[in-house]
């Protein structure tokens, strides 16, 4: 598989943690296609024990679970093993799969049963609310982003270009050559996949063409500043502000679509905000476009945009994996690109793409907010490829 040309940093943590004889249930969450259940296969396959890996793709049948549990109990006692570690794939399509979990796990713990559970899920939302209702004190959690640009040009050779443009799916960078295929396969296998499978058949959805509609548009205009109002006249049958921030969450819970809060100091006042839009991967944005790949690299203003999502990319990734909270921030004429927060310092960060170095917005935020450091990207500050290699917690 494609996958398997790099080991994701996540690998070692899981790997580490099924080892030792302290034992959790460890939860594997993220968008699909960022190569879960490769690492899971790779790290099953580097440790001695007996294992199961199953998928509960299209089970609706919530006493599955129950069945799989008990077939890995009758193998551990007939074959008489110590151990034994059991993966279940897509767990958020079972219904009341928690509860179930919960169950098991529990009489397995009281009977000092060492079934190592592995469970993965590209539901954020579905699978959280079941750990924080059912499975408190019993998880570990381990979250796997889309891939970074030193991912893909280690194992696809990507140029800066080529990444800030084609993005991080990694199943689709061999079709980057055909720029037609590699739009429909991001755009069918991915987008579309994502969206019916992991949204609307899960969530409660009432206007699902206005969440597609939404996430359209909100793709369109990545990187850009828009009222929730504004949008409203592009969207026909929008209902209210309150659905298309729902949904935004709900496109964003999938690793799809996200929103940047602007920073105004409390929690109110930043949700109460315009919010910044976001594409977690920059596919996302090319692959809906009319434009090719050399058309955007000779229009500056929209290679401009192009570039600022890469960096937003990159930085609302770690907002999920490292705890790192993503801002941006804009008072009448001031603005800075990106405000990164975590345990109560601030970073101040704005890119530049093209012969423009001034950076007036900083000055205006350091003035107010006094922030750990600040920093510009590409002009005179960084090089975007220099910042795209870095982790945004590193930068702390």
């Amino acid at each position: 598989m494609i996958e398997n040309q790099i080991d994701r940093p996540q690998k070692k943590t899981l790997k580490s943690r099924i080892l030792e004889s302290r034992k959790f249930i460890q939860v594997i969450l993220g968008p699909r296609q960022v190569g879960k259940t490769t690492m899971v296969l790779q790290v099953l396959n580097e440790i001695d024990a007996p294992n199961q890996f199953v998928s509960a793709d299209n089970i609706t049948n919530s006493s599955w679970i129950d069945q799989l549990w008990e077939a890995a109990r009758f193998r551990m006692k007939q074959q008489n093993l110590g151990e034994m570690i059991l993966v279940i794939d897509e767990i958020q399509k079972i219904p009341n799969w928690s509860e179930s979990v919960k169950k098991l796990w529990d009489e397995d713990t009281k009977n000092k049963l060492n079934l190592k559970i592995i469970l993965l899920g590209s539901s954020r939302l579905l699978i959280q609310d079941g750990l924080s209702e059912s499975l408190a004190g019993r998880f570990e959690t381990i979250y796997m982003t889309h891939w970074s640009f030193s991912e893909m040009r280690e194992a696809f050779d990507f140029s800066l270009e080529q990444y800030i443009y084609f993005g991080a799916y990694p199943g689709s960078a061999t079709l980057i050559g055909d720029e037609q295929r590699w739009k429909s396969y991001v755009r069918d296998a991915l987008i579309e996949t994502t969206i019916s499978k992991d949204i609307l058949m899960l969530t409660r959805v009432d206007k699902p063409a206005l969440l597609k509609r939404l996430f359209e548009l909100g793709c369109l205009y990545s990187g850009q500043i828009l009222a929730f109002n504004k949008l409203l006249g592009d969207l026909q049958d929008a209902g209210n502000t309150t659905t298309l921030s729902h949904y935004i969450d709900l496109l964003s819970d999938s690793g799809l679509l996200g929103r940047i809060d602007k920073f105004a100091g409390t929690t109110m006042r930043q949700r109460a905000s315009k919010p910044k839009f976001q594409v977690y991967n920059t596919s996302l944005l090319s692959a809906q476009q009319a434009f090719s790949f050399k058309d955007v690299q000779l229009e500056p203003k929209i290679w401009r945009r192009f570039v600022e999502s890469a960096i937003g990319a990159h930085l609302i990734n770690a907002s999920v994996s490292d705890g790192i909270n993503v801002f941006y921030w804009r008072e009448k004429n001031e603005e800075v690109d990106f405000i990164l927060e975590k345990d109560n310092q601030l970073i101040a960060l704005e890119v530049k793409s093209g012969k423009n170095t001034s950076a007036k917005g900083i000055a205006a935020f350091n003035k107010l907010y006094h922030p750990k450091k600040s920093l510009l990207v590409g002009g005179d500050g960084l090089t975007i490829e220099e910042f795209l290699t870095v982790s945004p917690k590193d930068l702390f």
